[in-house]
């Protein structure tokens, strides 16, 4: 096993300490304590956002971070994780069935077609309108 004083993480922890206070941890202690930093690493994420937010006299940190879910889900986390994911098919289901429709209306007011004789929804008009 490599010597456990010559990792980053050792290192890094024991230069903050007085040289008194760091030299009476023996390899087993110090090993110990780079499993409890480890744990509190957050490693790499695909979205780390961070940032600092000054108001008035105080300032608040801001921590946006996504990625990849490592861990063994919970069983209510497993149902919230599904919930959550009908939710978000069935909403871009619904924006597509929306954006389908709309596009349909449109291409059948600009062919000149009514469906209820003397109404419009007024649709086209503001299409036309915009562009």
């Amino acid at each position: 096993m490599a010597d456990i004083r010559k990792d980053p993480s050792i290192v890094n922890l024991l230069e903050r300490m007085p040289d008194s206070i760091s030299s009476t941890f023996d390899d087993e202690q110090l090993t110990y304590l780079k499993v409890a930093i480890g744990a509190r690493q957050w490693g790499n994420h695909s979205v780390d956002c961070r940032g600092v937010i000054k108001f008035f006299r105080y300032r608040y940190y801001v921590v946006f971070l996504a990625g990849r879910n490592r861990r063994a889900l919970s069983d209510k986390e497993k149902i919230f994780s599904a919930l959550t994911q009908a939710c978000f098919i069935s909403l871009i289901t619904f924006f597509i069935i929306i954006l389908f429709l709309l596009t349909i209306y449109l291409f059948k007011s600009a062919l000149g077609i009514d469906i209820f004789e003397g109404y419009s929804f007024g649709i086209w008009s503001w299409f036309k309108n915009l562009f």
